[in-house]
């Protein structure tokens, strides 16, 4: 018995078992890395699209804003064919990074105010018609000239003269025409 070294003996008969219930097991843990592996894909794939759909939500959000800080300085300024002025001006108007909305004009870029206030001027096609009417059209009242004495509510009543009546209606006219202007 002296030459047989049983140590060496149990040490390869471990390593047998060892590599045996290895082998055994290793399928299973590729599957179970294969498994997490397309979990993790999954989950990356599906993190990328939320991330492209916030884009997405965050820009029509953006335009939306954007658009409707347009058409509210456009209605500002008393511009009567608003949408016909905002497709004219969308393409211009842009947001600085911080914030801002500013228009990229001839001169280069100015506050959306000053952009639009000069594209009024520029097109007053744009705003209501001055001279309301055309063929066939009867005589408009026209607003009193300032410091003309003003009409109150309690004034108006049946049987008024008609010089009264008609003092009323240019008082109507002109309180409507500067709420209009935006006076």
């Amino acid at each position: 018995m002296e030459g047989i070294d049983v140590q060496t003996i149990v040490r390869q008969a471990i390593q047998e078992f060892v590599s045996s219930e290895q082998s055994k097991s290793e399928p299973a843990y590729k599957a179970e890395l294969e498994d997490e592996r397309k979990r993790r894909e999954q989950l990356e794939r599906r993190l990328n699209e939320l991330v492209a759909e916030n884009k997405r939500s965050r820009q029509i959000a953006e335009e939306a804003e954007r658009s409707s800080a347009v058409r509210a300085a456009l209605q500002r300024l008393g511009v009567a064919k608003i949408d016909l002025a905002f497709k004219a001006v969308k393409d211009e108007i842009a947001r600085t990074e911080d914030g801002r909305l500013v228009a990229r004009g001839d001169n280069g870029q100015m506050p959306l105010k000053d952009y639009l206030t000069v594209f009024v001027n520029e097109n007053p096609e744009f705003l209501p018609a001055r001279i309301a009417g055309g063929t066939g059209m009867t005589a408009t009242l026209k607003a009193p000239a300032e410091g003309r004495e003003t009409v109150s509510i309690e004034q108006i009543r049946p049987g008024m003269s008609a010089e009264e009546m008609r003092r009323v209606r240019e008082e109507i006219v002109r309180v409507a025409s500067q709420t209009l202007r935006g006076l």
